[in-house]
């Protein structure tokens, strides 16, 4: 708990400002020169304390990072304060004798006072459940209504409200992450956090095999309208998997804590995409079931424009190239929560997760070759390529609740992902007559299953031990085959391009500890260590290969300082290991494009990265600032490497290869304003310098060593106006700079957005109309590569017009009840993310539904004197 007291004291800078007015905790205390101030000066105050945990009066969830104001009853000094936990729970310490009255707060609350709370003989008084009932609170001049904050700062991460955001109806995952700070998403859904793509996504703190083959693809399978909140971890203690260099993504999604019944219906239509969810939930008593289903299809238009020169055996190559494309997908995800109360202090949960995929892109291509500025061939192709899977999770967790904060979990999970990576290329003459056709069979199976427990107690009021282990069984499966057809005969297979087979088994033990101690002049330690070892195996068309086990010791410290003025200071260290994912290691050679082949490496090794991270946050006036610096150093850095093939005239191969050092040292800055009572405006830069350096191994065994440098930036900017009679209108524009890589630079891109919102009065739906790209044509991004053997200009152009409307509605009955607690799930943060865009899917759903936490009465409650008006807009709200 005294971990979340130290997360308090970092929130405190934007929580607390608008949670209560400033002025009444920033003014002096009295002339201490005698009377009752002197009592309460440092050197006289006493061992009494005064404890409670603040709860939502709806839903009866703890209100985390609330205010807490001690006055003294009979002056009305203030003597105190402090903010709560993440669930709820608070001290105030070190009291003197006296009679005191408690104020309680927190944004979107009305204020709660106990009177009359006598401390006598140094003892602990018991407040129980302080229970707040929504309203409105005033900060100056601005009144800050029932909207939660769009930004969230914790001592190891940043959260993004995700519900804030109406531009993102209709829209899928990558269309959320976009927005959220640290996080920058190219156009094809590909994520990278402070400029590496070595990031852990989880979806409600759960893995799924799918997310090891690509986060693009995954990220389209989950609906905007699903994700409750982001999470961005940048500095992850030792209870997370050592695995992410860059760190951790978190996508919460929402869940339903009411008792009763309900069906949300969510659709929309727009000229890129539409789609259909469905999600139920029926709670009665001590057992808790949902079920949804979720469909998305997105159509696009792209065109390429491609470059290259290389030089093989001092014959200078030239392909130049262009194609038109048209992509499209559907993606599908089906859930199952069940959940039982065992006791009151034993909770039992489980889920069923099926997912569905289909990535679709044809394009018409053309291909010059020349030879010394000779031309040497033209060739047409008409290329069908095909991603799909069935993936399915389940999990059954356990938790079992001693006393509070001391807890003990059991999770277990088991993931599979059944897919296909497969092309047909048509080879045309200039009457686009079939001259011949090639196809390739990609087949992957995925497989994780993986049991862990974690164990944490407190010791005494500001310290907190938290212990546990890990074991992960993976096993991944590649099979892959070329066939040949004359013409439209039938199809054989080619001599020419064997079949292969990899068969990867890998298995991880890991065992942590993390203690967390807080001090009396408001510094919070938070240290921990997590020992793994991992055993690989590793058949390659049968012969072994030969990839050592190894083990990891990885520490992890977090400090955090609380200033004065509500501004926090933060230093933060950990080392994390990389390992590969299942398209860097799968050796299937991708010749869809025949002069841009790919394959991957059975043979890579881990990288290991050390991590140093400096934040400050402060309220000036009504604008929330953070501010944060970062270094990383890589070693065994795993990047794509590119050559020139001998075998194929201007052709270029990329692999992967564990190159050698990468360095980046950059910041981050962000903002969150309230211009009016309704109008906010958020937005961000991102920088960095990064250095690479590699030794890169050419197809003939010759070696070389490449650098390359450059600054890296990045940007986004958000407004949201409120409107009468529930309109709302909200805007967002994103800017990524170029990317610095080994051999060249990959191209930077933009977007913006414009939307309307209209409630309807009853407060069960909404319908509204956005608009994204909506001037020019599309973007267009280039990549320049360059290296001794050969140079690549690659130009994309993405028709990303798009105008969409959406409708969402509520039906069913909901009552709040007791708070549900959470059982601890299986979370697999340990493969490296899909750094591009062939592969799988993710998650959509992926809830683990807890049971009825103990609850205790309050000694006093003046929370529940809302309107009834109030408590309606709040029920409403709940349904949600």
């Amino acid at each position: 708990m005294q971990e979340i007291q130290n997360k308090m004291k970092y929130i405190l800078l934007f929580f607390s400002m608008i949670a209560f007015n400033l002025n009444t905790f920033a003014q002096p205390p009295a002339d201490n020169s005698g009377g009752v101030s002197q009592l309460f000066s440092k050197n006289a105050r006493g061992k009494g304390k005064i404890s409670g945990v603040v709860v939502d009066d709806a839903s009866g969830t703890g209100v985390e990072f609330s205010t807490i104001t001690l006055y003294l009853q009979s002056s009305g000094d203030l003597i105190d304060g402090t903010v709560a936990d993440d669930k709820g729970a608070f001290t105030l310490e070190g009291l003197a004798d006296g009679t005191y009255r408690v104020e309680v707060s927190f944004l979107g609350y009305d204020k709660n006072m106990i009177d009359d709370v006598e401390v006598t003989d140094g003892k602990t008084v018991q407040l129980g459940e302080i229970r707040l009932g929504q309203g409105a609170q005033t900060l100056e001049e601005v009144t800050v209504t029932t909207q939660k904050a769009l930004i969230e700062e914790k001592v190891d991460r940043m959260v993004y409200n995700a519900e804030q955001d109406n531009l993102a109806q209709g829209g899928d995952a990558a269309d959320v992450l976009r927005k959220v700070p640290l996080l920058q998403v190219d156009l094809e859904g590909n994520v990278s956090l402070r400029g590496t793509s070595n990031i852990r996504v989880l979806i409600n703190n759960k893995p799924s095999t799918i997310i090891a083959a690509s986060v693009a693809d995954a990220l389209r399978m989950i609906p905007a309208d699903m994700i409750k909140s982001v999470e961005v971890i940048t500095s992850p203690s030792a209870k997370y998997d050592a695995e992410g260099s860059g760190g951790i993504i978190n996508i919460i999604t929402k869940k339903n804590n009411l008792e009763g019944y309900y069906l949300n219906v969510d659709t929309g239509v727009g000229l890129r995409g539409s789609n259909l969810g469905l999600n139920g939930s029926l709670r009665k008593g001590n057992f808790g079931m949902t079920l949804g289903g979720h469909g998305r299809m997105f159509y696009n238009k792209a065109e390429t424009d491609m470059q290259q020169t290389t030089l093989v055996n001092g014959i200078s190559n030239v392909t130049n190239q262009f194609a038109d494309a048209k992509d499209n997908g559907l993606f599908g995800r089906y859930n199952l929560g069940l959940d039982y109360d065992i006791s009151k202090n034993q909770f039992l949960s489980g889920g069923v997760r099926y997912g569905v995929r289909r990535f679709a892109r044809e394009q018409l291509q053309t291909t010059e070759i020349y030879a010394d500025d000779m031309l040497q061939s033209t060739s047409l192709r008409n290329i069908d390529g095909l991603r799909s899977s069935n993936n399915i999770d389940l999990n059954l967790d356990y938790l079992r609740i001693f006393k509070p904060q001391q807890e003990l979990s059991i999770s277990t999970l088991y993931s599979r992902d059944d897919g296909n990576d497969n092309f047909v290329s048509d080879n045309l003459d200039e009457n686009e007559v079939i001259l011949s056709r090639l196809k390739n069979l990609n087949d992957n199976l995925n497989q994780e299953v993986t049991i862990q427990t974690d164990f944490q107690t407190p010791f005494g009021d500001n310290q907190m031990l938290e212990l546990g282990g890990k074991g992960i069984f993976r096993m991944v499966n590649s099979d892959y085959s070329y066939l040949f057809a004359e013409g439209t005969n039938d199809f054989i297979s080619d001599a020419t391009r064997p079949a292969g087979a990899l068969d990867y088994e890998q298995n991880v033990a890991a065992a942590y500890t993390s203690y967390t101690f807080s001090t009396a002049n408001k510094y919070t330690f938070k240290v921990g260590a997590r020992y793994e070892y991992t055993s690989i195996s590793a058949i390659q068309d049968g012969q072994n290969i030969e990839i050592p086990d190894y083990s990891n010791l990885v520490p992890s410290v977090n400090i955090s300082k609380s200033l004065k003025n509500f501004s926090t200071i933060k230093l933060g260290y950990n080392r994390r290991i990389q390992r590969p994912w299942l398209q860097q290691l799968n050796p299937n050679v991708d010749v869809s494009n025949t002069q841009s082949v790919r394959m991957g490496n059975p043979n890579l090794k881990p990288e290991l990265t050390d991590n140093v991270e400096l934040g400050y946050s402060t309220m000036l006036g009504k604008t929330y600032l953070n501010l944060s610096a970062f270094g990383r150093i890589t070693n065994n850095a795993i990047n794509e490497i590119r050559y020139p093939l001998d075998s194929v005239a201007g052709a270029i191969l990329t692999t992967f290869e564990n190159i050698g050092r990468e360095r980046a040292t950059g910041f981050n800055l962000f903002f969150n304003a309230y211009l009016t009572p309704k109008w906010t405006l958020n937005g961000g830069v991102d920088g960095y310098f990064s250095f690479l350096e590699g030794q890169v191994t050419g197809l003939d065994g010759t070696t070389e060593v490449q650098t390359n440098s450059g600054f890296n930036f990045g940007g986004r900017l958000m407004t949201q106006l409120q409107l009468e009679k529930g309109w709302s209108v909200q805007g967002f524009s994103f800017m990524r700079g170029r990317r610095i890589e080994l051999q060249g630079t990959r191209g930077g891109f933009g977007m913006y957005a414009l939307g309307i919102n209209k409630d309807f009065t009853n407060k069960k739906g909404s319908i509204g109309i956005s608009a994204e790209n909506f001037l020019g044509k599309g973007w267009n991004v280039t990549s320049e590569l360059v290296s001794p053997t050969f140079s690549q200009s690659n130009n994309m152009l993405l028709y990303n017009r798009n105008i969409k409307v959406n409708f969402r509605y509520k039906f069913g009955s909901l009552n709040p009840q007791q708070t549900k607690r959470k059982t601890r799930g299986v979370s697999n943060d340990d493969l490296m993310s899909g750094g591009d865009n062939s592969g799988g899917g993710m998650d959509a759903s992926g809830q683990s539904m807890g049971g009825n936490a103990p609850k205790t009465q309050g000694k006093k409650n003046s929370s529940n004197n809302k309107s009834s008006k109030q408590k309606e807009e709040k029920k409403d709200e709940d349904k949600s």
